[in-house]
């Protein structure tokens, strides 16, 4: 593992950190030296994540936060500084996806509720997070994006989700690039069927874009977390923009 440029008091905030490749990538930076954050909305599903880490000598606490509510994502940036002092990494996962659907079809609670989890979600804890780098000594810090291979290509029946997908590589670019004179970095990393809760249906058998149903290959979220520690561990003066960790077998680089 590359030697990230803090001391081993480095503080890291996941999103969506309770369960699935968000908890793979708490665990993870826990495991690396990280003091973790993870937050989310279902206090008891935090509760007993953080617990079962500290168990196993692991620095990772739990705050519950609406991170579509910027009066709940402001307190969330307020209690980490009133306990750690900075925040030296924020992994921007949390997210949810709508019901298969035709886009016409869509329904538009469906359609802001994805936009609510993927992409605003996102923007707000990235600009308290920038706003926090700017201001904290030494200051600086990075954001790793959970961007998805939809931020590439989308699936069959997933305009919600694509388009916030898609959206998210725009922030991620925007936010290097004004953030790039503060000693801010901020990559993304597209994940291809990371076994999760999300996931579960894929393996079984999904729908392709030629009209069939196949089932596809996934990968252990723990090869994504090792890849985000990788990220997080480079100098601020360094910058991975876009990484994609993918299931080799999947349908994804080819023609529909």
């Amino acid at each position: 593992m590359v030697s990230h440029d803090r001391n081993s008091s480095s503080v890291a905030l996941v999103t969506g950190g309770g369960t699935g490749v968000g908890l793979a990538i708490a665990t993870a930076l826990a495991e690396a030296g990280w003091q973790v954050v993870i937050t989310g909305r279902r206090g008891q599903i935090l509760d007993d994540a953080a617990a079962r880490l500290a168990s196993k000598g692991l620095a990772v606490t739990g705050i519950v936060a609406d991170l579509a509510d910027p009066t709940a994502v402001k307190n969330l940036f307020a209690d980490i500084v009133s306990v750690h002092g900075r925040l030296d990494l924020l992994v921007n996962n949390a997210g949810i996806n709508a019901p298969p659907l035709p886009l016409e079809e869509v329904d538009f609670s469906d359609w802001n509720a994805v936009v609510a989890s993927n992409l605003t979600s996102t923007f707000l804890c990235t600009q308290h997070a920038v706003r926090l780098f700017k201001t904290q000594s030494p200051k600086g810090g990075r954001i790793i994006n959970n961007g998805s291979v939809s931020a590439t290509t989308p699936r069959p029946n997933s305009a919600p989700y694509a388009a916030t997908k898609h959206a998210i590589t725009g922030l991620t670019k925007a936010t290097s690039l004004e953030g790039r004179a503060h000693d801010i970095a901020c990559g993304q990393i597209d994940i291809g069927n990371a076994a999760s809760e999300m996931t579960d249906t894929i393996s079984k058998g999904v729908l392709q874009a030629d009209g069939s149903i196949k089932a596809e290959a996934t990968i252990d979220p723990r090869n994504v977390a090792d890849a985000v520690v990788y990220m997080a561990g480079l100098p601020l003066g360094t910058n991975v923009l876009t990484l994609t960790v993918m299931a080799n077998a999947m349908p994804f680089v080819g023609r529909g």
